[in-house]
């Protein structure tokens, strides 16, 4: 049987060796328009800026229906340029809703620039991008790809930290002239459309100097040599005819989707007249964008100076009073304990809100979360963990679009004193940190950190778990989870919302050396 073990091994490794990419590939560099001011955005963003000079402008995109909104309105009214950039895009009502506006631009003469992450994609997919590829007017460049000529679970064994380093960036910029960061991918969920779950997520919509800044950053990874032209992957798929009919399907697709409850919704959306009537009320204030060098990727990780998290440093030190952390995916590892118990030591107060183990979609992550509990409680951090259910009042608020049955944290955000604020794609793991790319802007305006801040100390305990430790009959520190519902307080003792079952997996799953791929 060890034999049988070893050879299976050995053949494994042997297949994957012969995996291979394809060389000489054709990359035509190009870059972010710069002269876009003529244009109906252009014009509408230099009056706005023009009374705000040298800062930028936010509008923090909180509710998923806007947050698809001010992408489609953006789409709809450009001119030159649209540069997408994203992780996950999905083959479903908002992925198609988001296509058509991407094509239906291409076809007024707007260049669009499409750059995904390999684990966007798959045959299908393949196929489709290909498709789409072949308009004069559209690029699908794909990041880190897998080899075609094998399967992607056999490379995920056999070249496991490679393909397993991911590009997890989001953003969406427009004419140069206004962009979204932050953490959706392109999918129901995301954007309030899945009637089973939904993200509790947040983008920020900005316009001024930090969009050439969101642009640098997207033409680096654009040109960086592990980006790759679709058609360089996927041969024989770039016919007309194949665009022609990927087309046709998107036309066909919204059509059958005029009269749904979610296209209805997003047509009568307040944000989207606001934005057609050029009436948006930004906040203004400076920004920093901050991102991870796409060499990164394939640099060895000790080279700490291609990281996002190594440009944050700075505003981090200077933390004096206040942290206040959303992050759906949090394994602080021993180091980042110590840092958050060095803050306590010096007056700051940190709060923190995660994923239970009910309303994560991780559960691996979980388990590298969990043993971190106890010590950052005795530390005196103040954890919470997102409930998955709503109350009656809120699943009254929440009918039809995005009136799902189970709620998951998904921003990924910190606020800084309650005057300065990250938001971007980045979460507090280990695999964000040192394994995947991320992007985000680290935005200076009291108004959207104290706001921010505001409103977790007035919603906290209507969506999330408090965690406290209690000492237990035989000495020992016990996790006890609060939650006020209605009015009436619980307490619980494990694991809220879970089965046994579950509970089990997860503790099984500590014990295995898995978290630097968390």
């Amino acid at each position: 049987m060890a034999k049988v073990f070893i050879v299976s091994i050995i053949l494994l490794s042997t297949l994957g060796a012969c995996a291979s990419l394809p060389t000489q590939v054709e990359r035509k560099s190009s870059f972010a328009l710069q002269d876009t001011a003529a244009t109906q955005l252009g014009r509408a963003m230099q009056k706005r800026t023009a009374a705000h000079p040298e800062q930028s402008g936010f509008y923090l995109l909180g509710n998923g229906l806007d947050a698809f909104v001010a992408r489609a309105v953006l789409a709809t009214h450009a001119e030159r340029s649209i540069d997408a950039q994203y992780y996950l895009l999905h083959n479903d009502l908002v992925g198609g809703l988001f296509l058509d506006t991407l094509v239906m631009a291409a076809d007024r003469g707007v260049r669009v620039r499409l750059l995904i992450d390999d684990m966007a994609l798959d045959d299908n997919k393949d196929i489709g991008a290909a498709a789409l590829d072949a308009h004069p007017n559209i690029e699908i460049r794909v990041f880190n790809p897998f080899d075609r000529g094998f399967g992607r679970g056999l490379q995920l064994l056999t070249r496991f930290g490679e393909v397993t380093r991911r590009m997890h960036n989001k953003s969406f910029t427009v004419d140069n002239q206004l962009t979204i960061v932050g953490g959706r991918n392109i999918g129901n969920e995301y954007f309030e459309a899945d009637p089973d779950l939904a993200f509790g997520d947040l983008d920020v919509l900005a316009t001024g100097p930090v969009v050439n800044e969101v642009s640098s950053s997207f033409d680096l990874y654009w040109n960086a040599p592990v980006s790759y032209p679709v058609a360089s992957l996927v041969k024989g798929n770039s016919a007309p005819e194949n665009l022609a009919k990927m087309q046709q399907a998107l036309t066909d697709f919204v059509s059958q989707q005029l009269d749904s409850v979610y296209l209805r919704a997003l047509q009568g959306s307040r944000l989207a007249h606001a934005l057609r009537n050029q009436r948006l009320e930004f906040e203004w204030g400076s920004a920093d964008v901050v991102y991870d060098d796409p060499a990164k990727i394939t640099a060895d990780r000790d080279q700490t100076g291609l990281r996002l998290a190594t440009k944050l440093k700075p505003y981090t030190d200077q933390i004096a009073k206040e942290l206040t952390i959303f992050s759906p995916y949090f394994v602080p590892g021993k180091e980042g304990v110590a840092k958050l118990r060095e803050l306590r030591e010096r007056g700051v107060r940190v709060r923190i809100l995660t994923n239970s183990l009910a309303s994560t979609d991780v559960s691996a992550v979980h388990a590298g979360y969990a043993k971190y509990r106890k010590s950052m409680l005795r530390a005196g951090i103040e954890l919470y963990e997102m409930d998955k259910t709503l109350t009656r009042e809120q699943r009254r608020d929440k009918k039809g679009p995005g009136g799902s049955s189970k709620a998951s944290l998904h921003a990924k955000s910190f606020v800084i004193d309650r005057e300065r604020v990250f938001i971007g794609s980045m979460n507090l793991d280990p695999r964000s940190i040192v394994e995947n790319t991320e992007v985000g802007l680290m935005v200076e305006s009291v108004d959207i950190a104290a706001g921010m801040a505001d409103w977790f100390d007035q919603t906290i305990d209507k969506i999330a778990f408090r965690l406290e430790l209690r000492k237990g009959d035989d000495g020992s520190d016990k996790l006890l989870w609060h939650r006020k519902i209605n009015g009436e307080s619980f307490v619980y003792t494990t694991e809220p919302n879970t089965s046994f079952w579950r509970r089990l997996g997860v503790g099984l799953l500590r014990l295995f050396p898995i978290e630097a791929q968390l």
